[in-house]
Order: C-alpha cells, then structure tokens, then sequence
C-alpha cells in the first residue's frame, strides 16, 4: 500500500498515512480535526533488475568496440595475452 503525506491547513502538522490507492484522501487532521491536504512526495524508487531491463545500471556489461580493437604493444613472439581474453 502507498503512504501517503498530508499537512493541515490550520495548524501545519504533517503526518504519514498508509492507504489503499483506491481509498478517498483523509479530510481532518489527527490533532486539531481541520482540514488537511495531500501533499505530492516523491515516493520510492523503483529498481528493476534481471534480464529484459537492459537500460538500467544492472545490465550485463558488453565490451565496447574499443577494448575489443586493442592491439599488444609489446607484441612478443608465443605471446597470447591480448587476444586471448
């Protein structure tokens, strides 16, 4: 269930409530039974992981054209070391 963050137009106090999305917005406040408003919060974040996400941070890293191009810059004879990997 989303919490939901209200503050009363009267006396200010700001309060958390865990509601269901479909319930209507709370009308008074707990300490002085004023009005109160539903304030817009940032909520939670949302991360998705697994294959099928692939734009997030948490997709399988690929190399780049760049590191597969690179060349031995000592290329020794029997030397396997660059393009083995």
């Amino acid at each position: 269930m989303p919490t939901y963050e209200y503050e009363c137009t009267k006396c200010g106090h700001r309060f958390e409530a865990f509601q269901s999305m479909n319930e209507k917005p709370l009308e008074k406040c707990p300490e002085c039974r004023k009005k109160v408003k539903r304030l817009i919060s940032s909520g939670s974040g949302i991360i998705f992981k697994g294959s099928g996400f692939y734009a997030t941070d948490y997709r399988k890293k690929s190399p780049s054209s760049k590191e597969s191009n690179i060349s031995c810059q000592e290329n020794k004879e029997g030397c396997h070391g660059c393009k083995s990997k």
